[in-house]
């Protein structure tokens, strides 16, 4: 366990990718982890990166800021939350929780983490539109933790009327030639198939909030 804490990271980053020259009229919000960071890549590479390509080839006017953290859990996401509330929200996607399980955090904390997080996003930004990453643990024999971890995000997604993207890593998980070494941390293919993942429940959303 301790070496897949290791491998998830440290650092922390943000990036804001305009779809647009001059200022965007919307914005949308990554806050994840590694696997939103994109770790050990470019940050051209990551899927926020690659979503706010496609949100201008599709006409959308938008700013992605990726305010993700390798390493990232849900009690730092808490502390570091305030700092990007400062500004409008439109679109919310949040993607932690898998380093909280990593570190055998218990599944009632988690969620009530993600849901401070959500509570505090939506007293921001009231007509926000949030998206639910959802995650599974990999590579477990199912027992009750796995299984309430995985059940955890339809849940919250269904607590919060938020639109959920099943499991973020779907197409890509276990498969060597779209992961880094460490078999974890998608590859820049991999994060390809991440964008896709995102874009399939994003682009609705996208194309109501920019009317």
């Amino acid at each position: 366990m301790k070496a897949y804490i290791a491998l998830l990271g440290v650092a922390f980053s943000m990036l804001s990718v305009p779809t647009f020259a001059g200022a965007p009229a919307k914005t949308i919000l990554v806050f994840g982890d590694s696997l939103s960071d994109g770790f050990m890549l470019k940050r051209s590479e990551a899927y926020p990166a690659l979503l706010a390509k496609k949100l201008g080839a599709a006409g959308l006017k938008f700013q992605v800021i990726n305010a993700s953290a390798s390493g990232g859990t849900t009690d730092g996401g808490l502390e570091r939350l305030p700092a990007h509330l400062k500004q409008r929200t439109d679109i919310f996607i949040l993607e932690l929780g898998i380093n909280d399980a990593f570190r055998g955090v218990p599944t009632d904390q988690i969620e009530t983490n993600l849901q401070q997080i959500i509570d505090k996003v939506k007293a921001r930004n009231p007509n926000v539109h949030v998206i639910i990453a959802g995650m599974q643990l990999p590579g477990y024999t199912v027992d009750d933790y796995v299984s309430a971890f995985g059940n955890m995000f339809a849940d919250l997604a269904t607590k919060n009327g938020a639109a959920l993207v099943p499991y973020l890593l779907k197409g890509a998980a276990g498969n060597p030639s779209l992961n880094l070494p460490d078999g974890i941390h998608p590859n820049a293919a991999g994060q390809k198939i991440l964008a896709e993942n995102v874009w399939r429940v994003l682009e609705p959303i996208a194309r109501q909030v920019a009317k």
